[in-house]
């Protein structure tokens, strides 16, 4: 992969990666536990991203290529640490949303018990 082509990639990822930390960070609600957890996970995984990829070089490419065969840092011990840490994003991302999901059910026990048969309705009309 030629440097032009690193270098535009490179710089797609960084404005997809400062999206997801945006929707992550400035999301209202307030900062439970579960929330703390699913954005470190992201964080921790997209820097480990970061690392790996920089300790990658130049052997870095989007289809598979054999560049050079890259054994050093991260790669002395995971052969694919970029995979292993999008995993880990991955895995903050659905941690985050499976407790929004049972906030959501939580909330609407309580909606529920203050408007009764309203909100019983109003839920039938809507989605999630």
């Amino acid at each position: 992969m030629e440097r032009h082509q690193l270098y535009a990639i490179t710089a797609v990822q960084i404005v997809a990666v400062t999206a997801l930390l945006w929707l992550l960070i400035a999301r209202t609600g307030p900062w439970t536990v579960q929330r703390y957890l699913g954005t470190l996970l992201v964080l921790l995984g997209i820097t480990l991203i970061a690392v790996a990829r920089f300790q990658l070089g130049t052997s870095f490419s989007i289809k598979p290529e054999a560049r050079g065969l890259v054994t050093h840092a991260l790669y002395s011990r995971i052969r694919n640490p970029i995979y292993l840490f999008g995993i880990m994003v991955f895995a903050g991302m659905v941690v985050v949303v499976i407790l929004q999901t049972i906030r959501a059910h939580r909330e609407a026990r309580v909606l529920e018990a203050a408007f009764g048969e309203a909100y019983r309705e109003y839920r039938r009309k809507t989605w999630f």
